[in-house]
């Protein structure tokens, strides 16, 4: 589990395809975490486990399901990506649930930037609007933020200055793609509801 408190910026050092998918690298630079084969670590919201730390390189198996449901089997050599370790019982959450499992892919429709306010609208798959609610919360990448507006087919988030320093989010421009997680709590109630609907019919 994560809380979609980024961490660290890494860079994709290469992304090798192979029989099950691909073995992606990362070089996470200066992050003062050291984790063990076997770690969970979260690679822009999807929770990937650490296969190896060969060379002082993070390498990750990457099948290809989430290859085909994720940005990741987009990234190239040197693309930023946002990272996060796994969280503990005792860990204190600073942002909300995040279970590192991708929800879809939404595209990046429009980025505001002014003096004033860095607000983006994304638009996401079919059916994930259902799960949002605004003041909600949602992860975009990987990072924890706040639903500040809903549309009928599109939901708006603002980032302050200190969330574009540290994740990728700042890079983002009107045509690209993010991972979506939405809020596990808002799926559960939602799923407890219909499913309680089709009982009474």
């Amino acid at each position: 589990m994560f809380t979609g408190i980024v961490q660290h910026l890494g860079n994709v050092v290469s992304l090798e395809s192979n029989d099950f998918g691909a073995v992606l690298r990362i070089d996470s630079g200066s992050w003062t975490h050291t984790p063990a084969r076997g770690d969970s670590i979260a690679i822009n919201g999807c929770c990937l486990t650490l296969a190896d730390d060969a060379g002082g390189d993070l390498c990750f198996d990457v099948i290809r399901q989430t290859l085909d449901i994720t940005t990741l089997g987009g990234l190239a050599q040197g693309d930023p990506v946002n990272l996060e370790h796994a969280v503990t019982p005792t860990t204190m959450l600073s942002g909300h649930i995040v279970q590192g499992h991708i929800d879809g892919v939404g595209l990046v429709e429009a980025v505001t930037k002014d003096t004033s306010e860095w607000r983006m609208r994304i638009k996401p798959p079919e059916g994930l609007l259902l799960y949002m609610v605004e003041k909600g919360s949602i992860a975009v990448d990987g990072t924890s933020l706040t639903i500040a507006q809903l549309g009928d087919d599109f939901f708006e988030v603002a980032l302050i200055p200190t969330t574009l320093d540290l994740t990728t989010l700042g890079r983002l421009d009107a045509g690209d793609h993010v991972n979506l997680e939405t809020d596990y709590i808002a799926k559960t109630v939602v799923s407890w509801l219909e499913r309680r609907r089709d009982d009474e019919n």
